[in-house]
């Protein structure tokens, strides 16, 4: 159930709010191009800006009565042409926070509302200019801040997930329809719908829905970021090999044991995706209660996080000293553990290839020296699989969409039961339709008030 259009005329601040070089203001509406015209003044002669073509920009200024509050650029985009679908201008005005006001608040008093946060893509939205999965990827692109997250987002907005559901619906649709009709003449005995190609539609709709929502597993650490966690004995160097990847004194480093008592965040972005690396305190026995309670945190980070960094003393190995390797292992049997010897530095050529014998695929470093940090960085980037990304694979980052498409799938696999129990097509009719609405909730061909309320709730004003 999709809502009625507004036609209220609305208004928003386009651009960042704050001083700025420039300032953009939006207007969308039946009226906004009548409105503003009755408070632009053309450099150019009379100009009447509801006689002007569409996507054309106008010199001139915003006046109140007799003053001028500032010289402005004005673009026209005329309905069905524009954003909203709408009449749309667009005011380019100074970045002065005073006159953005001025602007805003002279509109206000006449005839024109502020915008809701999301309002110009709900409208959007509303008068069929994109469907809602497309509407979500604006509120992810403006959000991204990676080359990974751009790339998800952008693809999303640009329709490829939308027609892939889009084409599934239908045919499953078209098929429901069949299956509906065979009900209306079944005194009749008359078979409208091909079991041989439902069949097959059935088989096709399963691959593609289970392929989607695995990519999720993807998508999903790509859009948010991939959690890596820094784990180790005390005096490993995990802080000089945060600071190392950072490149920034992010974490205190001393020599003394147990200097980490609480866990250090920060972000990078490593070839376009973004790494959120966790310090924490390092593993031990002691009877410092702080210390203690860091350690426990340690343990809850390790939980969280996606990828386990774990972190041994090169020199402590020369010596047979133990690593908490096998513990963690033990602990966490299905967690990435990357194992990372430091400290190369103090070893010689023959005991670091002793090292690369003993050890399955280790990764040294000197995270002092800023040895083999490069080929950390390149390995984490290897592990974040964008293979999909390059292959222009749809890839799913919504949660909504993975929930929807879990449900749908659910009630694919129930009609496939079904067919497989050669039960008559009219008894699973109803799994058909729950999975039409789940799919349907992802393009917003299903909508309710609230679900809309939630989606367009997270938008800036102004988009």
């Amino acid at each position: 159930m999709k809502r009625q259009v507004n036609n209220n005329t609305i208004i928003a601040l386009a651009t960042s709010s704050g001083v700025g070089a420039i300032a953009i203001i939006r207007i969308s509406g039946e009226n906004a191009i009548t409105i503003v015209n009755q408070y632009f003044k053309s450099k150019f002669g009379n100009k009447n800006l509801t006689k002007v073509k569409s996507h054309t920009i106008h010199l001139g200024n915003i006046i109140d009565g007799k003053k001028i509050i500032d010289q402005v650029l004005v673009s026209i985009f005329k309905a069905p042409h524009s954003y909203t679908s709408e009449n749309v201008v667009e005011i380019n005005c100074h970045g002065s926070v005073y006159i953005q006001q001025e602007i805003i608040q002279l509109f206000l008093k006449n005839g024109v509302r502020n915008a809701n946060a999301g309002e110009f893509t709900l409208r959007a939205f509303l008068n069929g200019k994109m469907d809602l999965s497309q509407a979500e990827a604006v509120t992810d692109l403006i959000a991204s801040n990676s080359k990974a997250s751009h790339q998800i987002a952008l693809q999303q907005m640009r329709g490829g997930f939308a027609n892939e559901i889009q084409l599934l619906r239908q045919e499953l649709l078209n098929f429901a329809s069949l299956i509906e009709l065979e009900l209306d003449f079944a005194e009749e005995d008359v078979a409208f719908a091909d079991q041989t190609q439902f069949i097959t539609l059935v088989i096709k709709i399963t691959a593609v829905l289970k392929q989607l929502i695995d990519s999720f597993a993807i998508g999903n650490v790509l859009k948010n970021g991939i959690s890596i966690v820094i784990v180790g004995e005390p005096n490993v160097g995990k802080s000089t090999l945060l600071n190392a990847l950072l490149n920034e004194e992010k974490a205190i480093v001393s020599d003394i044991a147990g200097t980490t008592r609480d866990a250090i965040e920060d972000v990078l972005n490593i070839n376009g995706i973004t790494f959120r690396f966790i310090d924490t305190a390092g593993i031990r026995s002691t009877k410092d209660v702080i210390e203690n309670i860091g350690i426990q945190k340690t343990y809850e980070n390790i939980t969280k996080a996606q990828l386990v960094l774990l972190l041994i003393d090169a020199v402590k190995i020369k010596n047979n000293a133990t690593t908490t390797r096998e513990k963690l292992q033990k602990k966490y049997p299905n967690k990435k553990i990357i194992t990372i010897i430091n400290k190369i530095d103090l070893l010689t050529a023959i005991e670091i290839q002793k090292l690369k014998l003993n050890i399955q695929n280790p990764i040294l470093i000197s995270s002092k020296e800023k040895i083999g940090i490069h080929q950390l960085k390149e390995e984490l980037t290897k592990l974040a699989n964008i293979g999909s990304l390059s292959n222009n694979q749809t890839i799913v980052s919504n949660s909504r969409h993975f929930e929807a498409l879990s449900n749908a799938l659910t009630s694919i696999k129930e009609v496939q039961k079904g067919i497989n129990n050669n039960i008559s097509s009219d008894l699973f009719t109803t799994d058909i339709r729950n999975a039409l609405h789940h799919l349907g909730l992802i393009s917003g061909e299903v909508t309710t008030e609230d679900l809309l309320g939630n989606i367009f709730a997270n938008f800036c004003i102004g988009k």
